[in-house]
């Protein structure tokens, strides 16, 4: 690694240059190599100095809430003010000291907060139990298997903490709320189905599920933060819900996923 910056102190910098415009942000990422995930990006259509200093004239604000690293890959949760105000994912994978790849999940912002009171970004920011990150990537990897995608409900207290700390922002603390959530299974707005799962990223007590399903039967990825108790249940969740775009609306064909 050069010098004494993390890759997850070069991707704060990088997503910082978005607020900022310094060209100096954009030295982590292989433009040359780059593969971008987000179906509404073109590649190659601007360089991202030149795409950062365009939309630093307009006076954004960019907030990275947590980072984490796993491996080659890098998971950033954060916060924008643009023209409007959203929230997102955004994962990189490495190779050596450069960025090339990248996905992200972003959805508007609340006005409101959460039943509970709690914003989409609050709450802890560093990981822990480092050495329980194996172990917490395979507990999520049953919840979500068993839970959100074949739907075995009345597992969930096995999984999550009875005062689960809630960060959805329509859904209050608690494992009633989240079961109540769960429980809809008409296809109405509400109705969240959970197809499969693509990626598990973790640090320590942090893990990140990337799935593929439908809400309220629109094509739909979900992506789930999840902080993991020292008493091994999940005890805090944020997350964001993005409507995956038709094919034919596509800007580049390396998928979303």
């Amino acid at each position: 690694m050069s010098g004494a910056k993390t890759r997850k102190d070069l991707i704060r910098a990088l997503l910082k240059g978005i607020e900022t415009g310094d060209p100096a942000s954009v030295v982590v990422v292989n433009e040359a190599k780059y593969v971008q995930h987000n179906p509404m990006t073109r590649e190659g259509s601007e360089g991202l100095a030149a795409l950062f200093a365009r939309l630093a004239k307009t006076s954004p604000r960019v907030n990275v809430a947590r980072a984490f690293s796993d491996g080659d890959y890098v998971f950033a949760h954060t916060e924008y003010d643009l023209s409007t105000r959203r929230i997102g994912f955004e994962v990189f994978r490495f190779e050596e000291d450069q960025a090339v790849e990248h996905w992200d999940n972003i959805m508007r912002r609340p006005e409101h907060l959460n039943p509970t009171g709690r914003g989409m970004v609050d709450g802890p920011t560093e990981a822990t139990d480092l050495d329980r990150t194996e172990a917490n990537r395979e507990f999520v990897r049953k919840f979500v298997d068993d839970v959100l995608v074949h739907r075995r409900l009345d597992e969930l207290g096995r999984y999550v903490d009875g005062q689960i700390v809630q960060h959805n922002p329509s859904i209050g603390d608690g494992l009633d709320a989240l079961r109540s959530a769960l429980e809809v299974a008409t296809p109405d707005a509400a109705a969240i189905v959970y197809d499969r799962t693509h990626r598990l990223l973790a640090e320590g007590n942090f893990v990140l599920s990337v799935s593929e399903g439908t809400l309220g039967g629109v094509h739909t990825s979900f992506y789930d933060l999840f902080r993991i108790s020292a008493e091994g249940k999940i005890a805090e969740h944020w997350d964001t819900v993005e409507e995956i775009p038709p094919r034919s609306e596509w800007k580049n064909d390396n998928g979303k996923f």
